[in-house]
């Protein structure tokens, strides 16, 4: 008789050491390679912005010399170990994940696991199976509005978010609170971009379920009061959701510290390739949440009339899953590890200031958000007087400096700010003086353009 054994599951193959080993020297090396071409070239003092050590590690900035980029919020450069990582996967180990007996998808199945746990470790989760594997975190947020918000939302009920939220953090609430019949309230700042405690005190109120809220704004760049958020709700038998896509690639983030329900961000924005994304949430929580989506592995058994699921976190990653991202999403953390934190707060934290310094010389730009360059994590947005902010980036685009100017996906934020579009310099740790200069440089040309002087 044939057999039927079934394919085991990631977890299951963590038993076989073999395979464990080889998958994670694999990650390592990747890891080993970043270490090795960052570390050489990391400078004495990480706040020494005067050129950048860290371009030769991206391919497209060691490639283009004459560009100044600065559009890291809405994507980041991808170091050469990521890239090589990636390739690595499809040249040594390409194969179907979770659905072979054979070494090859053992070891795919298993780096995907490995990386869970590389995941698991870089944001302080307590474990490996509470964290999701998504394609990018607007995925991981409507998987929570989607799938855990109708479990404790109810008519007359209160979802409580910012209104500095990317809409990613903002439409999916907006239709959980129409199917439930609840409400959608929003907290704003200060003048400075801030969110004070009475702002809290006035907005989470009994009826308040769920607060979500972005870690960072992708458009103000300030940070906001996590903790205390969550102090609140919670005090109130509610739910905390952090949109983490812009704290995870400028600043260390521990889950437990912010004492958060779910956080989501993406890997793109964090070094790592395009579609992939991570949702971490409470394994209790995860636990009473249904499937977002179904299909392929995600069951434990199915039979004509029912299907039953898949233990956490497998239940909630239907199809086949890009296992080349996820490995090379573990190499971009192993590069950040690399780099170091605290390199990566120092270098940012100088390069916003000069930024803010440099463009408070230009009485024609306005910087839009807090005046304290400490306040801006990575992100300074503008606008220049009299001149829209698309005509704005085309003249930079001439001088090679990308920025990004729109409405960055943040209409009703930008609406309360009384403005329609604005200028966005966004940066990483491997911006340098010479990338301000560039911007500098740059808008006066752009004034220059529209004013003749």
């Amino acid at each position: 008789m044939e057999s039927t054994k079934a394919a085991p599951s990631g977890a299951a193959l963590r038993e076989d050491p073999a395979v464990l080993d080889k998958t994670a020297c694999a990650i390592a090396d990747a890891a080993a390679a970043a270490a090795g071409s960052s570390a050489t070239a990391r400078p004495a003092d990480p706040a020494d912005i005067a050129a950048s050590p860290f371009k030769r590690d991206f391919p497209l900035l060691a490639n283009h010399p004459e560009l100044a980029f600065l559009d890291s919020a809405a994507t980041a450069q991808r170091p050469k170990a990521v890239l090589d990582a990636q390739r690595r996967f499809y040249e040594e180990m390409n194969a179907n994940a979770l659905r072979g007996l054979y070494r090859l998808s053992m070891e795919a199945t298993e780096a995907i696991e490995v990386a869970r746990e590389r995941v698991a470790r870089f944001i302080g989760a307590p474990s490996a199976r509470d964290v999701v594997l998504v394609r990018n975190a607007s995925e991981a947020l409507n998987l929570v509005a989607k799938a855990f918000a109708p479990t404790v939302l109810g008519p007359g009920d209160e979802v409580c978010i910012t209104i500095m939220e990317h809409h990613s953090n903002l439409i999916p609430w907006q239709q959980a609170c129409r199917a439930a019949g609840a409400r959608l309230v929003y907290l704003y700042p200060d003048e400075q971009g801030v969110i004070q405690p009475e702002e809290m005190d006035a907005k989470i109120g009994p009826r308040t379920k769920i607060v979500a809220a972005a870690h960072v704004s992708n458009v103000l760049g300030i940070e906001n009061p996590i903790a205390e958020l969550g102090r609140r709700v919670h005090a109130r038998g509610g739910y905390l959701v952090v949109d983490g896509a812009q704290s995870v690639p400028h600043m260390k983030v521990d889950v437990q510290a912010l004492d958060c329900d779910f956080f989501a961000f993406s890997a793109h924005k964090a070094f790592g390739p395009f579609g992939m994304g991570v949702l971490w949430g409470k394994h209790e929580l995860l636990e009473a949440m249904p499937p977002f989506l179904t299909g392929g592995e995600m069951i434990d058994n199915v039979t004509e009339q029912d299907a039953q699921w898949a233990p956490v976190p497998e239940k909630f990653e239907a199809g086949t899953q890009d296992a080349a991202g996820i490995y090379a999403t573990a190499a971009a953390i192993a590069y950040m590890e690399a780099v170091g934190r605290d390199v990566i707060e120092q270098r940012e934290r100088a390069l916003v200031r000069d930024c803010m310094e440099k463009l408070a010389e230009l009485p024609y730009v306005h910087v839009i958000g807090h005046p304290d360059p400490d306040q801006h994590h990575g992100v300074v947005s503008f606008n220049v007087e009299g001149i829209h902010p698309h005509d704005v980036a085309s003249i930079l685009d001439m001088q090679n400096v990308a920025i990004r100017a729109g409405h960055h996906c943040a209409q009703p934020l930008l609406a309360w700010l009384g403005q329609e579009s604005c200028c966005r310099a966004s940066y990483a740790f491997y911006n340098d003086e010479a990338d301000t200069d560039a911007l500098v440089e740059g808008l006066k040309t752009v004034w220059r353009t529209f004013n003749g002087e």
